[in-house]
């Protein structure tokens, strides 16, 4: 609920207590002695959906202006039998549960932080979500997201488009796209220092098969969930006036890991074998706008001018249609990587199988370990080789098994979409005396 506090311009008094009086609204006023153009203060509690209706109303039919004062204040508890009638009659009508127009915008400037502060943050959540990466900490890597302000400028993009602020919307575009380059520059420079001063003495691949930055080489579909689920939750939260901490924490997870696994890449000179994390960085930041914006335009909000209204809803549909048009495209490259991936599951699987009805056929031989590892070319990695591992008796000779797994591996496909190396793939076999044990009970 909240409470608000109206000053009353000269010749408005009538005017003002008609409209609450037509609301059935409680009210107490007060004249105003500082001698300007105000005569009253007018204070009256509402429920939290009927604050735009109502204020729209004063402006239209009392003339209360943005030249007057009005005061929107959260307020606790209201204590009155006349104002839980007043809440029953606003929840049951069509408003809904949502915050006034212009508390909105309020809230949403005020998560769009200074730039100096902003780029900071920033910066020093790529550095940290970096060593949480090269660390292989999961828990760093959530600190990262803790300290990343990355709610601010999505929620300043999406309120500014639907209500026709210009301003707020260009701010917000400017926030995310000049935030991003920090993000992938703070990364980068943080990772080159670590690599060039052998702080973390890694090779190429030895970076990219750390587990934190392997999860984020190759992004799937689902991870396009968890950007929409953040940008309906942070225009859900934004809407209904309740904290949006732990939505931002939500958003800083679809952006900051992958942005600084972009980073590392660049440090380590393989920007290639990245592509799928940039992708998924520009992803995630499209799908948390367009989420928002879709969420905003459909609570109803508009611009305070009706004659803006028709156009800002055009121009927001517009950008949301582009928006859709955009993800959808980059999403098939997110689907063929899953695919990929599906299929790369679908080779180990039935390689292995292969492998051991070859080695089952063997009454002596058992199957001690079988490990198929990929190529570097993310997303799209294709076998490169497979090592098996074979027990048999202490003191036998094992038969050769090389060039018989190998027949059975070859004939599998194991490049997907047909891409990756032409080249076959390599085959070891490494064998070890195995004891066995039998008893009788």
């Amino acid at each position: 609920m909240r409470l608000l506090q109206v000053m009353v311009p000269a010749g408005k008094r009538d005017a003002v207590l008609d409209v609450l009086d037509s609301r059935s609204i409680d009210y107490v006023m007060s004249d105003e002695t500082s001698g300007r153009e105000y005569t009253a203060v007018v204070s009256f509690p509402l429920p939290t959906s009927a604050v735009e209706t109502v204020l729209d109303q004063l402006r239209e039919e009392a003339g209360i202006d943005r030249d007057a004062y009005t005061v929107v204040i959260n307020a606790e508890t209201v204590i009155s039998q006349r104002y839980e009638q007043l809440e029953k009659k606003w929840e049951e009508g069509e408003e809904g549960e949502r915050i006034a127009r212009d508390e909105l915008v309020t809230r949403a400037k005020g998560l769009s932080p200074d730039w100096i502060p902003f780029l900071i943050m920033t910066f020093i959540s790529a550095v940290v979500a970096t060593a949480g990466l090269l660390l292989d900490s999961a828990a760093v890597v959530v600190g990262s997201m803790v300290i990343a302000p990355l709610i601010g400028p999505a929620m300043a993009t999406s309120v500014g488009s639907v209500v026709d602020d210009r301003e707020l919307f260009v701010r917000g575009v400017k926030l995310q796209a000049v935030g991003g380059v920090i993000a992938v520059g703070g990364a980068t420079l943080f990772a080159a220092m670590l690599r060039f001063g052998n702080v973390i003495p890694l090779e190429t691949m030895e970076v990219l098969a750390i587990d934190e930055v392997q999860e984020r080489l190759s992004p799937g579909v689902p991870s396009l969930a968890v950007a929409l689920g953040a940008g309906v939750a942070g225009a859900l939260s934004l809407s209904s006036g309740v904290s949006s901490a732990l939505v931002g924490v939500m958003i800083a997870a679809a952006l900051v890991p992958p942005t600084a696994v972009v980073g590392i890449g660049i440090a380590w000179g393989r920007p290639t074998a990245v592509f799928g994390s940039a992708v998924l960085v520009a992803v995630n930041f499209l799908s948390i706008n367009f989420a928002a914006m879709a969420v905003f335009l459909v609570k109803g909000y508009q611009p305070e001018e009706w004659f803006k209204t028709e156009e800002a809803r055009r121009e927001t549909l517009k950008r949301i249609a582009t928006l859709g048009l955009v993800i959808l495209l980059l999403t098939s490259f997110l689907g063929s990587v899953t695919y990929a991936s599906y299929q790369r599951a679908t080779f180990t699987d039935e390689a292995r199988e292969s492998v051991t009805e070859l080695i089952d056929a063997e009454p002596d031989l058992t199957l001690v370990a079988f490990e198929v590892e990929h190529g570097v070319a993310f997303p799209f990695r294709s076998a490169e080789r497979v090592v098996v591992t074979v027990g048999h008796p202490p003191g036998t000779e094992p038969p050769t098994l090389v060039d018989r797994i190998y027949e059975r591996i070859a004939d599998i496909d194991d490049r997907p979409f047909g891409l990756g190396s032409d080249e076959d793939v390599q085959v070891e076999v490494h064998y070890t005396a195995v004891e066995t044990s039998s008893g009788t009970s």
